[in-house]
């Protein structure tokens, strides 16, 4: 057993249900096996274990690791094509690097450098769109299985509109989905995703074929995209005789408590009533959202009709992997749009990157706070003492406003170590 000594913020109750940010400026946390075993003061904690290393984490504010529930594994290198929108950025900067994912040897490139951006920039659980190609999926997990990070992932599926080399069948998307999920089946900290692209590229048959992968995979998750680009929005409409974007996949068989549906931008009424009474969540993605143009994410009217909202990067359509960058984006857009924005302090961010998107990703029991019985899935943000960000912490009104600083201000480069289950990479 280790014991850690750090300042600790996180979120157990969702601010946005009358919570508040949980600190203590000096708690010890006892980590046996991966989980936290016990969590107070340093002298209650060590008299249970007084001959365990006390590792000193007090130049530092702890964070839990951070969630992100839409990241693209293929786009790692597309990140910063900017200056076009959705679908213009698919056809020249996003899809034409998929398609290179066919050769193995380059799969393992993109593999290592998408983990090591994941897991750099404090995240220790994604929900990741994977590939279109089989090999190169297979190559994510084995990568995602030896590093230790909590992946969900899947095969990425259409058949129409898109790149010749990236479409397939409904026949071989439900064969090669159910074949990669039993392979993998089994496996601690990856699970299997059914994902359709979006519905824009994927047949009414074709997402009958991913209803009935969703259906026969056991513990199956599904992922994909909705209501991101008002053009998006209306050709999906149109491909579908006049059905809402959301309708689309209630329609398969596609929405239920384990569905995450990235961006929302463009909801009606009834498409959030439809997603609040499925239990799906939403990954808001509020870099993508601006570097794409593609509008202001209606966080308010999702909160009043019950959906649940957590967080992605969207790499590549997000310009990179910080979740802080995420959370002071999102302020931004929210303080933006005014009366209609909901007010988001630094709890709200710290839960939206942390709790909520373990919540989104049935992880709750596991990850997204430091609490007693929780794996130790933790960030230490420790910036240069003489940093803006350094002096910003030491001399902050109080945690709330240490925390508004790291998101203000904090990188990849300030997070100085990450764990997963106790594990420092």
């Amino acid at each position: 057993m280790t014991i850690y000594r750090a300042t600790v913020l996180d979120t157990p109750v969702d601010p946005f249900q009358g919570g508040t940010l949980r600190s203590e400026s000096d708690v010890a946390l006892a980590v046996t096996d991966g989980r936290i075993s016990a969590r107070g003061p340093l002298a209650e904690v060590r008299a249970g274990a007084p001959d365990d290393e006390i590792v000193d984490l007090r130049h530092g504010v702890l964070l839990p690791g951070f969630v992100d529930t839409h990241v693209h594994y293929p786009q790692v290198r597309a990140i910063g094509a900017l200056g076009m929108p959705l679908l213009d950025w698919l056809q020249h900067s996003a899809l034409p690097e998929e398609a290179r994912l066919h050769d193995t040897s380059y799969a393992q490139q993109i593999a290592a450098e998408f983990l090591h951006g994941l897991t750099s920039a404090g995240t220790t659980s994604a929900l990741v769109f994977g590939s279109h190609f089989a090999s190169a999926v297979d190559v994510l997990f084995t990568h995602a299985e030896a590093i230790g990070v909590r992946v969900t992932s899947g095969l990425v599926v259409s058949d129409r509109l898109l790149r010749d080399e990236l479409l397939t069948t409904p026949e071989r998307a439900y064969d090669e989905s159910v074949t990669l999920a039993a392979r993998w089946a089994g496996h601690d900290r990856l699970r299997y995703a059914v994902t359709p692209r979006f519905s824009y590229s994927c047949s009414a048959e074709l997402l009958d074929a991913c209803g009935a992968a969703y259906k026969d995979i056991t513990g199956a998750w599904c992922t994909s995209h909705v209501n991101e680009n008002v053009t998006e929005v209306a050709e999906v409409a149109r491909l579908f005789g006049g059905s809402s974007y959301v309708g689309t996949y209630q329609d398969h068989g596609l929405l239920g408590a384990h569905t995450v549906l990235a961006h929302n931008v463009h909801p009606t009424e009834a498409e959030l009533d439809m997603l609040a009474a499925s239990g799906a969540a939403v990954a808001h993605c509020p870099t993508s959202n601006s570097s794409l143009g593609s509008g202001m994410f209606p966080l308010a009217a999702h909160l009043q009709h019950g959906v649940r909202v957590a967080m992605g990067t969207d790499v590549g359509g997000g310009t990179g992997f910080s979740m802080l960058k995420e959370g002071l984006q999102a302020y931004f857009m929210q303080s933006l749009l005014g009366d209609q924005g909901v007010p988001l302090t630094s709890a709200h961010l710290l839960h939206l990157a942390t709790t909520a998107g373990a919540d989104a990703l049935g992880l709750r029991d596991d990850v997204g706070e430091l609490s007693v019985g929780k794996q130790f899935d933790a960030v230490l943000v420790a910036p240069e003492a003489d940093s803006p960000l350094g002096v910003g912490i030491r001399h902050a009104a109080g945690p709330d406003d240490a925390l508004a600083k790291i998101f203000a201000m904090g990188t990849p480069a300030d997070l100085t170590q990450v764990w997963i289950g106790g594990r420092l990479l």
